[in-house]
């Protein structure tokens, strides 16, 4: 069950990752969907959802902001004055999605 559940999650993920000419990135666990599939915060929205829908996972805490914090807006970039601390965004992998899935609710803030 587990192992369906994962390739699942894979195949969900897939959807959404785009077409490639050559060899599709092999997806595992540990693939963070930031940084390693590099998804704006539109596709990551519109994965998450889905993924709460097929696989029936109360959202619980769950917000994308949490993992795709607000942009800085021009003013702030542009302006010296501005002091700009540089957000820490936790991890975000499918491995967090598998675990989730498994237990019917997400599990992480």
């Amino acid at each position: 069950m587990t192992d369906e559940i994962e390739q699942r999650i894979y195949e969900l993920v897939r959807r959404y990752d785009g077409v490639y000419l050559f060899k599709q990135k092999t997806l595992t666990p540990q693939i963070d969907i930031d940084s390693d599939l590099n998804f704006e915060r539109e596709e990551a929205a519109a994965l998450m959802d889905e993924f709460f829908n097929e696989f029936s996972v109360e959202r619980g805490e769950f917000v994308i902001e949490t993992y795709y914090p607000a942009e800085p807006s021009l003013v702030q970039i542009l302006n010296p004055f501005t002091k700009r601390d540089v957000p820490v965004v936790p991890d975000f992998t499918l491995g967090m999605l598998i675990e989730s899935a498994k237990v019917g609710r997400w599990l992480y803030e």
